[in-house]
């Protein structure tokens, strides 16, 4: 475990600032968190006043320097929540920049109404192009969620790495020479960004912007980046930025999702080996389908009490189906009219969300498609704590972590036939 930690140095802030978050909300401590700072002071000024000049920091120590530092990020952490409490009483007044993509998002929203579409469907291609969310329906977003898709309706990785693919694409001539690379790198974060600006900035798109950054900063400095470690990057910087985000529904699921991807696409896809171009594409799609949803089950049960029985074919259809819809979607949306192609773009687009839509549709009205499903805070918890052992077991094939998974079963069912019975 310590070298898993040390392979991703951004895990260990990570996991003080939440616990900082966590301390400040529960029990209050911003007045108290300045006992932190009194032992990283004691050691500093004895390492000043009792040591020699030339004296530096033993790496014998190094876990004395690690204590201190901790108390340090959890005292930074305490202080900035308690901050952030403070602006959620003030009037929030949205920046100029903010402003000013909101308006570009409206303006991009009012050209789908040359589109031959009908008003559920512009709502449906604005939502997941631009995150423009104003028209949508409580008949659709139900549709949706039966159909265990209702995450394509949220901006966030899943649709900026589709852009991200599609400008590789785009740009992939410009990998043969070292000022070309550079070039392709700023090109790409250029466009990312854009795009993030045209989706209103809003945070599911600005957080799945943010980590494609520091994966490509990565790729800049001849670096192979980490996956787990810019996922735990950005996740800091976005707690650094607002610690209660933490509690936002969207970025609980879209790092678990992010993170069991991490965990379980590899493994599952090994499972079968395809080596047909045309059937790895919709198996690769199928296996982070998979992982995605086994690490928010859980999560969907505690919060919205439903799981989706059809979410494998509906994922599977529709996320080939965005695949070339989202892309294409927005290249009609930012080019001017007048192109020769123009009219065979706005062709495709429509077509491609008839079928989007009339996919939804069908799996969105089957009968026992969603199955109800309701956890409270501790089954919650021990739910995933039983998930992680259990994934812990398969990867190192240590016969305690199956132990323990078993376990927490156990307790989970004696804890439910005991408030069963009462």
């Amino acid at each position: 475990m310590i070298e898993e930690l040390q392979k991703r140095p951004f895990a260990r802030p990570l996991f003080l600032w939440i616990a900082g978050i966590v301390l400040q909300v529960c029990f209050p401590l911003q007045k108290w968190s300045v006992c932190l700072l009194i032992p990283v002071s004691a050691v500093l000024l004895f390492s000043f006043c009792f040591s020699g000049k030339n004296a530096r920091p033993q790496y014998y120590a190094r876990w004395l320097w690690g204590a201190l530092f901790s108390c340090i990020v959890v005292f930074m952490s305490i202080q900035m929540t308690a901050y952030a409490e403070q602006r959620l009483y003030a009037p929030h007044e949205s920046g100029w920049l903010e402003q000013q993509a909101r308006a570009v998002q409206i303006r991009m929203a009012h050209r789908l109404d040359n589109l031959r579409l009908s008003d559920d469907e512009k709502s449906i291609l604005a939502t997941i192009t631009i995150s423009y969310r104003q028209t949508m329906s409580r008949e659709v977003l139900r549709k949706f969620s039966t159909a265990g898709v209702a995450h394509i309706l949220s901006v966030s990785g899943f649709h900026v790495g589709i852009l991200y693919g599609f400008l590789s694409f785009l740009f992939s001539g410009f990998s043969k020479r070292r000022f070309l690379k550079w070039v392709r790198i700023v090109l790409l974060l250029l466009a990312l960004w854009a795009f993030a600006f045209i989706a209103g900035l809003s945070v599911s798109t600005v957080r799945a912007t943010l980590m494609s950054s520091i994966y490509l900063a990565g790729q800049a400095f001849l670096r192979r980046p980490e996956r787990h470690n810019t996922l735990a990057a950005t996740a800091f910087l976005l707690l650094v930025y607002n610690p209660f985000y933490l509690f936002d529904i969207g970025f609980q699921l879209s790092f678990l999702a992010v993170l069991f991807i991490f965990w379980l696409q590899r493994p599952l896809s090994r499972l079968i080996e395809v080596r047909n171009p045309l059937l790895s594409t919709p198996w690769d799609v199928l296996t982070i389908t998979v992982a995605a949803q086994v690490g928010t089950t859980f999560l969907c049960c505690y919060y919205f009490g439903v799981v989706s029985t059809v979410f494998l074919m509906s994922n599977l259809i529709l996320s080939l189906l965005a695949t070339a819809l989202i892309p294409l979607a927005v290249m009609w949306m930012i080019l001017p009219d007048g192109m020769s192609w123009f009219g065979a773009l706005q062709w495709a687009v429509e077509y491609l969300t008839h079928g989007f839509v009339w996919v939804v549709d069908g799996f969105g009205t089957l009968p026992g498609a969603t199955l109800s499903l309701r956890f409270d805070f501790v089954s919650l918890v021990c739910a995933y704590a039983f998930l992680g052992c259990l994934l812990l077991f398969f990867r190192y094939r240590q016969g305690r972590m199956l132990f323990v998974s078993l376990s927490i079963l156990l307790g989970m069912l004696c804890r439910q036939i005991f408030y069963s019975g009462m």
